[in-house]
């Protein structure tokens, strides 16, 4: 059997019997863990000062917002200028504004406390599996692959077809796997700048983008529709 790397997640999060839980929760063969509980410690860990060697840089972080010297918000904006380390938010903030605010700073996955561990499992195997190492905007989502940056789509290795619209609709989508993304969430970014549109537009779009992800688009298993508030990407990385 082939041995797993190890990958180092970085855990900044003042709560001490938090961070504890946390790698608790979490441990497991390939993870190391570098703790932290403030804003000047996690800057510290990331210009590598305390790694071993370069292999062992931060494969995810899991960030506090609020931290006793600051907000973990900042840090993940200064992260995102040079780096494509996902970024996985912890935070009592729970409100859809929020929520918004802390993607938008760039973090890959928020959760709100308190949470299930179960749920903190499983996001974070989900976005080590997705990685950094490649392009913030090249991912593999089930059978596709989606390479925002230049812009090709693959499914099984036969090429898509997405519009700009649709494109942005569906990096909104796969980059927060399921997690309900609201109607006008998806209308502010699939339609950035408009002044004026068409109460059916969105519904059409995420029809069209069906008919070119799923095998049944009356019965889609990638894009599902939570009613009454808006769609989730509901494939497995």
């Amino acid at each position: 059997m082939t041995k797993q790397a190890m990958q180092t997640i970085l855990i900044v999060e003042d709560d001490i019997l938090l961070n504890e839980g946390i790698v608790l929760s979490l441990r497991q063969a390939n993870y190391r863990f570098v703790q932290c509980r403030s804003l000047r410690e996690a800057r510290e860990c990331w210009r590598q000062e305390r790694w071993p060697a370069p292999a062992l840089a931060p494969a995810l972080i899991i960030l506090d917002i609020n931290l006793p010297d600051g907000s973990g918000l900042s840090w993940c904006r200064e992260l995102r200028a040079a780096s494509s380390v996902p970024v996985l938010m912890l935070t009592a903030r729970d409100t859809e504004l929020d929520i918004v605010t802390g993607l938008e700073s760039g973090a890959d996955d928020y959760l709100t406390k308190p949470f299930s561990l179960a749920v903190l499992r499983a996001r974070t195997a989900a976005l080590l599996r997705r990685g950094g190492g490649a392009r913030r905007g090249s991912i593999t989502a089930g059978p596709f692959s989606l390479d925002f940056d230049a812009m090709v789509f693959a499914r099984d290795g036969r090429p898509l077809e997405l519009s700009r619209t649709e494109q942005r609709l569906l990096k909104l989508l796969v980059m927060n796997p399921g997690q309900t993304i609201p109607r006008e969430r998806l209308i502010e970014r699939g339609w950035q700048g408009a002044e004026y549109l068409d109460e059916n537009a969105l519904s059409v779009t995420i029809r069209r983008l069906r008919e070119k992800l799923e095998d049944e688009p009356g019965r889609p298993v990638y894009i599902k529709t939570v009613y009454g508030q808006g769609y989730l990407w509901a494939a497995p990385f």
